[in-house]
């Protein structure tokens, strides 16, 4: 039976780890204000930034599509490990040993997948590396060395050597504990005759990390004439490898690509080194297919989408490399940057740049210069005769669709006029017209339907949010806003609205979501619980969401900004005063109709009971009206 991780070292696993150092490995943030940061949401697609993270409390929250919690929350959601599988990969992070309850720690049965997959391929980088000193690895380190790799390149990106035997790695896997189906299913071996054998062979190897900088899969390069296998082969897909989702030289590269807002994407991984060599850290690959959407999604994060961000792509001057660069063209809408290509007039690739004419080069070739779209259209004009009325003709029928796709206007009429100028059409306003023209028929045949709903800062929820259950929240109803406001002020600031806040009830509050949340405060132990450990209180209203929506709740309004830039006690007795008085006049309502209904011919105790209460709910009602929080 597996054992369950100690609880308070659960909580040192939080506590150890930095929410902001960890978000910060899968995308950019910036200054949100109030001492939170923001950055595109990884878990949907957005143009404009509506994820936030509060540093101080430990939680992540996007207000766009509700996504929320704390470190682990986010590491789990991210990276699709179990709880047990994320704490352990934090506490390694930070140097933490846990202990285990129920029988202890065992690590090979307890420990989850997808961890042992990326332990094993850990281990098996290492042994790559270790083997390229062998005097087997001759060969490799002279593949290396007549690129203009040294010793201290291949170690920087930890190239190494796989032995030709059979089974070198398979046997040095087994000594470390690791099953035979483990071994298979990461694919580090394959099934042989006799069982498991190793999949790459008397090959140089890249070992290729995600985001995070996890080795997840590797590139191995064919070193001899009588390997029979393809140039590269690659790990195949695994639990853990997608090679659609990976990107080599990102775990390097992208701290400098957040910085610069700038990305090279080259194809090979000889490419990525060249580059990172000559002063171009930015430079990033896909691994053995095309680059596509899924690889957009990591770079736009990383970007942030700012108006001067900039993605170059290389590619070979080969008919396959033109072909790359128009596939590349047709998901450029997906990217708020602006792209562009950069081919060497020889046609060489950036590792050859750099051996025939230097550093410089390589970093001269990447600047940009042909915006992609512009390349794109090149590559479709120049197969038709522009001599020829004809050739103009149809030039324009294949390129003008193209221009059409852009979907910012201005953009599609600048490139439109520069459509007209390749083919040599002196009407520029036919060609801009025929484009338009398209675009339009392109969004009937697409149906309008309603317009997408957008991703919206906190501060845009003054007009009204999504309802995470019950009844729709608005904000424009002032017992919402207000109750949200305390909401946040017990989850933020604690020792403002302390103990006032503790003696409210949960009816309280009119939207049932606050009223969860609500209860939530109440079961953690009360604001009062909030001002000696904010974590760990926060750490508990989580624990006592019932559900994921309330949960989503509960680290919204911790990480949404405060209304009001001085937030002091006199703000928050505004807001406790307001929900209180709200929370009497209703009563005083519920009672007046009680009156009502029992009229002159009632039992006169109780009557003169339900005159006593309306009395006293009254005289509630002025003192806090002329007195504020003092009447609380």
């Amino acid at each position: 039976m597996a054992g369950r991780i100690n609880d308070e070292d659960v909580k040192a696993v939080r506590d150890a780890v930095p929410i902001d150092a960890v978000v910060s490995d899968y995308l950019q943030l910036r200054s949100a204000g109030g001492g939170n940061l923001k950055g595109l949401c990884p878990f949907h697609d957005e143009k404009s930034p509506s994820f936030q993270v509060s540093p101080s409390k430990g939680l992540f929250h996007c207000f766009g599509c509700q996504e929320g919690g704390d470190t682990i929350a986010f590491v789990m959601k991210i990276d699709h490990l179990t709880f047990s599988e994320t704490v352990e990969r934090l506490a390694a992070k930070a140097g933490i040993t846990l202990r285990y309850e129920e029988g202890g720690y065992n690590p090979t049965n307890q420990r989850g997948e997808r961890i042992r997959l990326v332990e094993a391929h850990k281990i098996a980088a290492q042994f790559y590396v270790d083997q390229l000193e062998s005097p087997e690895a001759e060969i490799g380190r002279a593949f290396l060395a007549e690129r203009g790799f040294d010793q201290a390149a291949a170690a920087h990106f930890g190239v190494g050597y796989s032995p030709a035997g059979w089974d070198h790695l398979t046997r040095f896997l087994r000594g470390k504990g690791f099953t035979d189906k483990e071994l298979t299913l990461s694919g580090l071996s394959q099934e042989g005759r006799r069982g498991p054998i190793d999949r790459f062979r008397g090959r140089l190897m890249w070992p290729i990390r995600d985001i995070g900088g996890e080795v997840v899969g590797f590139g191995a390069r064919k070193l001899r004439d009588d390997d029979n296998g393809p140039k590269y082969l690659n790990t195949p897909e695994t639990p853990i490898y997608k090679k659609g989702q990976v990107l080599y030289g990102v775990d390097l590269a992208k701290k400098e690509i957040a910085k610069s807002s700038r990305a090279v994407v080259v194809e090979g991984y000889t490419d990525v080194m060249a580059c990172h060599l000559a002063g171009v850290p930015t430079a990033i690959a896909t691994c053995g297919t095309a680059f596509g959407g899924d690889h957009i999604k990591i770079l736009r994060r990383l970007l942030m989408d700012n108006g001067s961000a900039r993605v170059i792509f290389t590619f070979d001057g080969d008919a396959a490399g033109q072909k790359a660069a128009l596939r590349a063209f047709e998901d450029d809408q997906k990217f708020a940057a602006e792209t562009y290509i950069a081919i060497a007039p020889d046609g060489m690739d950036p590792c050859e740049l750099r051996l025939a004419k230097g550093d410089e080069a390589v970093a001269d070739l990447v600047q940009p210069r042909t915006p992609l779209f512009e390349f794109a259209l090149r590559q479709i004009v120049s197969r038709y005769d522009l001599e020829t009325p004809a050739g103009r003709a149809a030039a324009l029928d294949e390129a003008a669709p193209v221009v059409a796709r852009i979907k910012n206007s201005g953009a599609q009429h600048e490139v439109a006029v520069q459509l007209a100028g390749m083919l040599g059409i002196l009407d520029t306003q036919f060609v801009v017209k025929r484009v338009a023209q398209l675009a339009r028929w392109a969004r009937d045949r697409g149906g309008r339907g309603p317009a997408p709903q957008q991703s919206r800062p906190p501060q845009a929820y003054a007009e009204g949010p999504p309802a995470p259950s019950g009844p729709a929240l608005t904000l424009r109803s002032p017992a919402h806003r207000t109750e949200r406001e305390l909401l946040k002020l017990a989850l933020q600031y604690p020792q403002l609205v302390s103990p006032a806040f503790d003696a409210y009830g949960v009816d309280e509050f009119t939207a049932p979501p606050y009223a969860a949340v609500r209860q939530c405060v109440e079961e953690a132990g009360g604001a009062e619980a909030g001002i000696a450990e904010p974590q760990a209180y926060l750490a508990r209203v989580l624990d006592a969401a019932p559900d994921d929506t309330v949960r989503r709740m509960v680290t919204e309004l911790a990480v949404e900004a405060i209304l009001r830039k001085t937030v002091d006690e006199m703000y928050a007795g505004i807001q406790l005063v307001q929900v209180r008085l709200r929370a009497v006049d209703r009563r005083i309502r519920d009672v007046q109709g009680s009156l009502a209904r029992l009229g002159a011919g009632g039992d006169p105790q109780h009557l003169a009971a339900v005159q006593n209460e309306l009395w006293v709910l009254q005289q509630y009602a002025q003192a806090l009206r002329e007195r504020g929080s003092d009447a609380l």
